[in-house]
């Protein structure tokens, strides 16, 4: 091994080599710092606009970066002395192989392009997407975020979310809740009906129109079942729904309504012989 050409080398080259990995790693901490700032001015300016809700404008901000971000791989690039004429060329010939492995993640992005013009849901929705149940957090270039009611975060894949079914409970302006409540043998039920009505009516938060249902559902041995169903919006469903059971349970206890009870069932006496 020649030790004087190693030298000769590092003298005349390394410094040059090391000079470029210093100016690549410049531009790209600078770089990084103006994509992100780049990326917050446009999502605050996309958001004062009018026209352009939360989920468009997150889109909109993820695809600006992705690009800022490729930009800044070539100029990285660049300063080693790779022409990006070359890189595109060497991506080109490398687009059939990429498309294959990535053909997954492609779709994911085509789909996302079209939850963007159908617009099933927003962010802020509370909807079922892929079989997940929560608010929706972020529609992205490849998947939706949702955070679930018990303070999970899921990643949703577009195309899955495309491909099924989507159940979207923020779009009407009320949901019903349904619940129901028993009453004894003997109590006028007309009587229970009226009274429980006017108090699931004074629940916050319920709905004037539609008014709550509480009609008969069923009888039953221990007495009628009455289906109680008001009407709320999503994001009060679960406080609805637990006043309805209190309202219920103080609506009775106030008219001393007794506590259904199973009837007892009488045994017919053994036979002897």
């Amino acid at each position: 091994m020649d030790t004087q050409a190693i030298w000769n080398f590092l003298g005349t080259q390394g410094v040059d080599f090391g000079l470029k990995v210093l100016g690549a790693i410049a531009v790209w901490i600078v770089g990084r710092w103006l994509i992100g700032w780049m990326r917050r001015g446009a999502h605050a300016a996309l958001q004062r606009g009018r026209r352009i809700d939360e989920t468009l404008a997150r889109y909109l901000s993820s695809a600006l970066a992705v690009a800022l971000n490729v930009l800044l791989i070539l100029a990285v690039l660049d300063v080693f002395g790779v022409k990006t004429t070359s890189f595109a060329a060497l991506l080109a010939g490398a687009g059939l192989a990429i498309g294959t492995a990535w053909g997954g993640l492609l779709t994911h992005f085509a789909a996302g392009i079209f939850l963007q013009v159908l617009r099933p849901y927003k962010v802020g929705d509370h909807v079922v997407i892929g079989g997940v149940n929560g608010r929706v957090t972020e529609l992205g270039l490849f998947g939706t975020t949702l955070v679930t009611g018990d303070s999970v975060t899921a990643l949703v894949g577009n195309n899955k979310v495309l491909s099924d079914t989507i159940q979207n409970f923020s779009s009407l302006p009320a949901r019903r809740v349904d619940t129901t409540a028993k009453i004894a043998n003997g109590v006028d039920v007309h009587d229970a009906i009226s009274k429980l009505r006017d108090a699931v009516a004074k629940i916050p938060n319920v709905a004037k129109d539609p008014k709550p249902d509480i009609e008969i559902l069923q009888f039953t041995p221990e007495g009628p079942l009455l289906a109680v169903r008001p009407y709320t919006h999503t994001d009060h469903y679960w406080q609805v729904y637990f006043d309805t059971h209190r309202a219920v349970v103080d609506t009775f206890g106030q008219c001393g309504y007794p506590v259904p009870e199973t009837p007892t069932v009488q045994r017919a006496a053994p036979v002897t012989p």
